[in-house]
Parts: C-alpha cells; sequence; structure tokens
C-alpha cells in the first residue's frame, strides 16, 4: 500500500511522517516536496533510510509528474500538507500562494479523481477506499473577538492572502466530494509548535533571538492570541481523520491552548532563564515592533466534533509542550 504525502519536508509533515512510518511499517509512504525555503531534508534524517519510504522532490502543480506518481505507485491516499503558510510572506509575495494553494490543490484532486473513479460518484473497483486528506487552517474562519470559538460551521472570512488561498483550497476539495463523489475529509488546525518548525515562525524566533542575545521582536503590544497546538498531538488527529472520519466532512483539531504573543515570549524566557540562566532574565530582550497588517486578534477551535467523533484528546498542555519544543531548539542551534 502506497500513500502520497505532500510537503512532507516541512513542519508538519516531516513530523507526521515519522509518527506514520513508526505506527504503520507495512505502509509506504512517497513524500513529494518542492524543497522551498521552508522544506528541509534534514527534518527527515532520522527516516531517509527505511526501505517504506521515498522522497521526490517535484512541484504539486506539475500535472504531467503527478500523473506519472500517480501511475507508478497506484497510491491508496493522499494526504496534501504543502502549501506557503507564512502570513507575512503572503502579503509580501501573494502570487506564490495563489499558484501553490489554490492550482496545486486543484491539480492533486484532479489527478486523483481522474485515477481513482471511472464516472462522477463511482470509484474504479481497486481504489474504492482511496481517500484524499487535506490539512488546512483555522486562518480560514478569519478573527475572533474576545468570545467565542471556531466550529465546522463557522462561515470563512480570510483577511490575508495567505487564508484567503487556504480557504479557496477548502472549497475545491468540497466541490471534489459534492460534484464528484471523491473520498475526501478536510482538517483545519490550531497554530502548531514543536520541533522542526521553520525559523521564521513565532516560538522558534524568541527562542533564537533569545539564546543569541538579540531582541525578541513582538508585534504591537503582544496581545494577539493564538490557539495553540503540540504537533505530534496535530499528527494523531490526521491520522484519526484519514483512517475514520466521515467522508466530504471538515474536523478542526484544536489544543484548546490560548495563549497571547507576550505570554509566549515570556515562558519562553522563563524556561530559558531555568535551563541557561544569565545574569538577568531573558525577558529583558523582549522589545515590540510595528504590527503587520490586518494582524487578526484571535484564534481559537471548538476540537469538541473530532473529540466527540473520533476519540481524540490532545496529550499536551502547552506549559508541557513548549519545555519540550525549547529543549530541541536549543539542541538544534547549538550545534550549528
Amino acid at each position: 500500500m502506497n500513500i502520497l504525502i505532500t510537503g512532507g519536508a516541512g513542519f508538519i509533515g516531516s513530523n507526521f511522517i515519522e509518527y506514520h512510518l513508526e505506527k504503520y511499517p507495512q505502509i509506504n509512504i512517497i513524500n513529494l516536496d518542492k524543497l522551498t525555503y521552508a522544506g528541509e531534508l534534514s527534518n527527515l534524517k532520522a527516516v531517509e533510510l527505511k526501505v517504506n519510504y521515498v522522497f521526490i522532490k517535484g512541484d504539486i502543480c506539475d500535472r504531467s509528474l503527478i500523473e506519472s506518481l500517480f501511475d507508478k505507485y497506484r497510491f491508496s491516499g493522499v494526504i496534501h500538507f504543502a502549501a506557503e503558510s507564512h502570513v507575512d510572506n503572503s502579503i509580501l509575495q501573494p502570487d506564490a500562494f495563489i499558484q501553490t494553494n489554490i492550482f496545486g490543490t486543484f491539480t492533486l484532486l484532479d489527478v486523483a479523481k481522474t485515477f481513482w473513479m471511472e464516472e462522477p460518484h463511482k470509484h474504479r473497483k481497486e481504489f474504492k477506499n482511496n481517500r484524499f486528506l487535506h490539512v488546512s487552517t483555522d486562518e480560514v474562519y478569519g478573527s475572533l473577538g474576545k468570545e467565542g470559538l471556531f466550529t465546522e460551521q463557522t462561515p470563512y472570512a480570510p483577511n490575508s492572502p495567505y487564508s484567503a488561498s487556504k480557504a479557496s483550497s477548502d472549497f475545491l476539495v468540497r466541490s471534489y466530494f459534492h460534484t464528484y463523489g471523491l473520498n475526501v475529509v478536510t482538517t483545519n488546525c490550531s497554530n502548531n509548535y514543536g520541533p522542526k518548525q521553520h525559523d521564521e515562525k513565532l516560538i522558534p524566533t524568541v527562542i533564537r533571538k533569545a539564546i543569541n542575545g538579540e531582541n525578541i521582536p513582538i508585534y504591537g503590544k503582544g496581545q494577539n492570541i493564538r490557539d495553540w497546538l503540540y504537533v505530534l498531538d496535530h499528527c494523531k488527529g490526521i491520522d484519526l481523520v484519514y483512517n475514520k472520519g466521515k467522508a466530504g466532512e471538515t474536523y478542526n483539531i484544536g489544543g484548546e491552548n490560548e495563549r497571547n504573543n507576550l505570554y509566549i515570549a515570556n515562558i519562553i524566557c522563563e524556561v530559558l532563564d531555568e535551563i541557561m540562566p544569565l545574569k538577568k532574565s531573558y525577558k529583558d530582550q523582549i522589545t515590540f515592533v510595528n504590527d503587520r497588517p490586518g494582524h487578526d486578534y484571535r484564534y481559537a477551535i471548538d476540537a469538541s466534533k473530532i473529540e466527540k467523533e473520533l476519540g481524540w484528546r490532545a496529550d499536551e498542555n502547552f506549559e508541557s509542550g513548549i519545555k519540550k519544543t525549547v529543549n530541541w531548539y536549543i539542541n538544534k542551534y547549538s550545534n550549528k
């Protein structure tokens, strides 16, 4: 059995591949990644020699490549992580987000539909149980005020080119279920953190700047709130949805760990004060910088659907997960 993983050299994808190969040694994973700035083969050092793992460098927008892979490996499923995902970059260069997140997702869906199905709502016999899982984000729902949670019924209201491109890809996935009967499921997750995240993201940036003795930049007054999800908990949720989720459904995955950005910086500094103490606290390095355009105030997910229907629970709270994360990055940056 072969599964196509797209974007598997990135943060969440590489964590998922490690998790999946260990849990399902009988399943082969073919990892397709373009290796843009956010994809690093070093994320997959632990699995690169496994007999049930294959890496292919390529672009999800390259239809002829995708068709050749489906023809060669006859995939039983697709788990689609590949995406441009950094909001700041989407503000500066939105075209890459439109291309990868919308056209790339369309290409994968359309090839899967063509290869797996005889006609709308009729799968070929050997592919009757095949499934396409699309990994998305809570940012498609827009911004919350001080109260409320995002549910699967929350209307879409994306506020950045990134979230708009992900919303578009979500709608494409939905359309291929309703129009063609393609077996799809979608997950919308809250902010992930943990090992292997790209250096540009908030938590790695805070850790790196702190241990380098540099200013720790926090947007605005640091009051923007996110629901933080430890990456391994997210991987377990994706696995559950892929194997047990209902076709055509969306499942929100959140950590129920709402924290504002200033709290994030402070707790990381406290962990570093304990592990690598200086004469003064790392908190003295925290500085405030101009807020970014269209910065959503608050995201928070109601994960009750995946909890009740599939039995998922987050194993880490933020305070336990952040200690593991800080220690991982200390090891990474000290070995550079």
